[in-house]
């Protein structure tokens, strides 16, 4: 079964509320969206978040390099799941001069993989659920029903202290504190969290890249006795030599997020000894089938995860993290499906927005196992152009 066409959408999001962090704040984010249609009519959709800060694009260089891509050469006519899963592993955006961590096409490719997998998925009636097993068995745990964690932002004070009691009288039993946003003082925000969601209440940290090592000593240091799980990119990523000795003198947890986008970022991880998780974020990371490897390497090299997700994304991507945390296992932490909480628009007919407690159901279905309402995509299209098509393509 061949394609026949693939559709790219620039898509504009409006959130419900701005975001705010060390490294950015927004209340609406571009996204791409892919549409490829296979000869027998069936459509497949995929998303992906451009990132200058994190992956170095851009919605408008994802765009340039999709337009570059041979799809002619590399399409393929898979008569089996298996097949097409292979071929669409395979699949490589042209490469980025200076790209040195091959990470600058991730967006792009993930919106395009996705897309794939999903038409595919519909057409040999698999679910992309079923990946893991298939191609990284050793990692394979099937559930149904995951829990996710949430997030705190630039909350402070009394709006803190009501927020994080919420979240436990809700049922949660895990959150994640943005800090080393300047002006706040963070040991007294994380005191006030850790005072109001317990000691049973997991609280981790995410500086986005905001301190210095002697920042982060100091800040780690003055909330040592506060039970924290882990602090998330506390570095920039110039700096990821240093989190050895991060580690080494603060005790703390590290994980990598904006420092691990591709193999060639994990395997320097590894070789440096920088961390001891990786945040696994989808889009970031290049689509689910590179995420699915990287979880590999973090295993292989005795290393945790958590599957992240980034702000804005709708149904498409929030099914395909649904399908990776029902089936990839060993996970310390899940984020994600926030989409009636954040998104006005989540394209789906399928409310995946999870429930009390972060708990939602593992999803059923061929390929991401959700459908887009209809004129939901082109609402949000700011511009529309099509990539390639069978019979009209050249080369």
């Amino acid at each position: 079964m061949r394609v026949a066409k693939i559709e790219m959408h620039k898509v504009r999001i409006p959130l419900k509320r701005e975001i705010r962090h060390a490294s950015h704040s927004r209340n609406f984010t571009d996204n791409l969206v892919i549409k490829v249609t296979l000869d027998s009519g069936i459509a497949g959709y995929g998303e992906g978040l451009p990132r200058d800060y994190v992956t170095g694009e851009t919605i408008d260089t994802s765009c340039e390099l999709l337009k570059k891509t041979d799809f002619a050469g590399q399409l393929g006519d898979p008569q089996n799941w298996q097949s097409a899963v292979e071929s669409i592993s395979r699949f490589q955006l042209p490469k980025v001069p200076g790209d040195d961590r091959e990470c600058n096409g991730n967006a792009a490719r993930c919106a395009l993989e996705i897309a794939l997998l999903d038409a595919y998925g519909k057409h040999f009636g698999e679910s992309l659920a079923s990946l893991c097993a298939l191609r990284a068995p050793e990692l394979a745990e099937s559930v149904s029903q995951v829990r996710y964690s949430m997030v705190i932002t630039s909350a402070k004070g009394r709006r803190l202290a009501l927020r994080v009691l919420g979240y436990w009288t809700y049922g949660f039993r895990q959150i994640k504190i943005k800090v080393g946003i300047p002006g706040y003082d963070d040991p007294k925000r994380v005191k006030v969290a850790r005072s109001f969601g317990g000691r049973k209440m997991g609280i981790r940290l995410d500086a986005n890249e905001a301190w210095t090592l002697e920042e982060a000593l100091s800040e780690l240091g003055a909330m040592k006795t506060l039970g924290i799980q882990w602090v998330e990119q506390p570095l920039r990523h110039e700096d990821c030599s240093q989190l050895a000795k991060l580690r080494s003198e603060s005790g703390a947890r590290v994980m990598l997020d904006e420092s691990l986008c591709s193999r060639i970022d994990a395997e320097r991880a590894i070789a440096g000894n920088w961390c001891d998780l990786f945040n696994l974020r989808i889009s970031k990371c290049g689509g689910f089938l590179p995420t699915l490897e990287l979880a590999r390497i973090a295993r292989r090299a005795g290393l945790s995860c958590q599957l992240g997700c980034q702000v804005g994304e709708t149904a498409i991507l929030s099914a395909a993290g649904r399908m990776f945390a029902q089936s990839v296992g060993g996970l310390e932490a899940l984020e994600g499906s926030y989409d009636r909480h954040l998104v006005k628009e989540a394209l789906g007919t399928k409310d995946l927005t999870f429930g009390l407690g972060g708990k939602a159901p593992a999803l059923k279905g061929a390929g991401l196992g959700i459908e887009l309402r209809p004129g939901a995509l082109e609402s949000v299209t700011l511009a529309k152009e099509d990539l390639w098509e069978r019979g009209n393509a050249s080369g």
